[in-house]
């Protein structure tokens, strides 16, 4: 199963407490205002034409028959994996892959190894499992590297330190560099160059040493074995070519069927990531070369929740996710209370549908929670490359929280209304009887006030209405409801 940060509250608290927080909401309207404004410049380039929309079409079909023959591909991919000179190795699960890895490491001797940034790797929560094992597990991704030194949790998929300014990243170089290698230098300042330049000499020392790396990849062709990983930095190529020994933990939705299925994705990931016409590096390796990179090529196929997500009809379009986040960084939601109030390596509106796809719905309160962290405005669909349609599968998802928790003393109130709500509907005559009520008791509902539209609205409900009105506005209803409206002005009952 996926992790999710231990400890972490379910998604109402944890966005109250982010919520609390403005340094945090100033950070995030900055840096998702600033990738907004990016992508939608080299996308608006394809969109005059047509072409991004055939892009994104093409994207989702080739996404969405790879995974309706995902079984063939594999096997496909994995031969083509050892034909190059790789090793593969099928993980069920998050333990089983640290297990694989950790394994790898010990057979060689060696007691730390270096990292491009992977999802897959934070998923399985890797770098604790090693760190367990004895072995340190150096992250190279600046944004990454930041998140480490500060002992903190990354909040973005892209960006995993986006919750941070420049400011604090100093503080965290100045403070925490010495004792995981290279210390930052004294006159350190908080411009971007300088940082850059002080993380740069930090890991050199690490790169050149490093005996192993471990990656993730974007994609991973069946026709050919070969990974693909695309970066900005380059920290990525560093590890890709400097150390003896390569694992790769690639989760199996990444395969795609031929080479010329890249096309595509090239195209849609980098517009939609980081706003660029395409990556600066694009990395591409096919099992072993003698006397050139990595001599000994490891791959992890990992599932971990995948094939669940898989067999559920609705929600497996999540597989298609190539991990841009330009979800995240058009949600309203995200936007106000950040990625570690989704308690999930995976946050905002892509990680409300995947982690409880990946783990299953009934068991867990935080997990649960996710489905409800959405206004369902549909701006993530309108963004997604692949056209993975996150408001439906939301929806979706809180009917099967729901019907999982049936029956539960926390949810007898809710079933209860419902069950009301049903008799009401179920005769006009009852439904009118409602109405009548409901327009004589109105002024006494609760806290009422006049929205900017000038239209009357209850801001707080009485009794136990009170929860639910604390996030939310009930319009007022008014003295006169629509069926004695018209009884009155033509005479007849509707």
């Amino acid at each position: 199963m996926s992790r999710t940060f231990l400890g972490t509250p379910a998604f109402p608290e944890a966005a109250r407490a982010a919520l609390a927080d403005p340094q945090l909401r100033r950070n995030l309207a900055h840096a998702t205002g600033t990738i907004r404004g990016k992508r939608a410049a080299v996308v608006s380039e394809l969109e005059e034409t047509g072409e991004w929309e055939q892009l994104r079409l093409a994207g989702a079909a080739i996404k969405d028959q790879t995974l309706l023959h995902l079984d063939e591909h594999l096997v496909a991919l994995e031969e083509s994996l050892v034909a190059a000179g790789a090793v593969v190795h099928w993980a069920r699960d998050a333990e089983e892959a640290c297990a694989v890895v950790a394994s790898i490491a010990h057979g060689h001797g060696f007691d730390e190894v270096v990292k491009i940034k992977s999802m897959a790797t934070a998923e399985i929560g890797l770098n604790e499992a090693l760190a367990a094992e004895g072995i340190a597990a150096w992250e190279t991704d600046l944004a990454e590297l930041i998140v480490q030194l500060g002992d903190d949790l990354p909040s973005h998929i892209l960006v995993p330190a986006i919750h941070r300014n420049r400011a604090e990243i100093r503080e965290i170089f100045l403070r925490e560099m010495a004792g995981a290698g290279r210390p930052a230098p004294d006159d350190l300042t908080d411009e971007p160059a300088r940082l850059a330049e002080a993380a740069r000499l930090h890991l050199r020392e690490k790169f050149l040493r490093a005996g192993m790396a471990v990656s993730g990849a974007n994609f991973a062709v069946a026709e050919t074995g070969t990974l693909v990983v695309v970066e900005s930095e380059g920290n990525g190529r560093m590890c890709l070519t400097l150390p003896e020994v390569l694992v790769s933990v690639v989760g199996i939705e990444k395969v795609v069927p031929t080479w010329a299925d890249l096309d595509a994705f090239l195209q849609l990931l980098p517009r939609s990531s980081t706003g660029e016409r395409m990556n600066p590096y694009t990395s591409t390796w096919t099992g072993v070369t003698p006397g050139d990179g990595p001599q000994e090529v490891h791959v992890v196929l990992l599932d971990n929740g995948r094939t669940r997500a898989l067999a559920d009809e609705v929600g497996r379009q999540a597989l298609r996710c190539i991990r841009c986040s330009a979800c995240l960084n058009v949600c309203p939601v995200y936007e106000r209370t950040g990625g570690h109030a989704y308690g999930s390596v995976y946050p905002g509106p892509i990680g409300a549908i995947l982690t409880p796809l990946m783990r299953g719905v009934g068991e867990d309160e935080q997990v649960d929670s996710l489905p409800y962290a959405s206004s369902l405005c549909g701006a993530c669909y309108e963004v997604c490359p692949v056209l993975i349609d996150i408001p439906s599968v939301l929806v979706d998802q809180r009917a099967q929280v729901v019907d999982a928790r049936r029956g539960q003393v926390s949810h007898v109130g809710e079933a209860a209304a419902m069950k009301g709500a049903a008799w009401a509907f179920g005769r006009a005559s009852r439904l009118g009887a409602v109405e009548r009520a409901t327009g004589l008791a109105g002024k006494f509902l609760g806290r009422r006030r006049v929205d900017p539209g000038g239209r009357g609205v209850v801001s707080r409900l009485l009794g136990p209405g009170g929860a639910w009105s604390e996030a939310r506005d009930l319009p007022a209803p008014p003295r006169e409801s629509f069926r004695a409206w018209w009884r009155r002005t033509n005479g007849a009952d509707t």
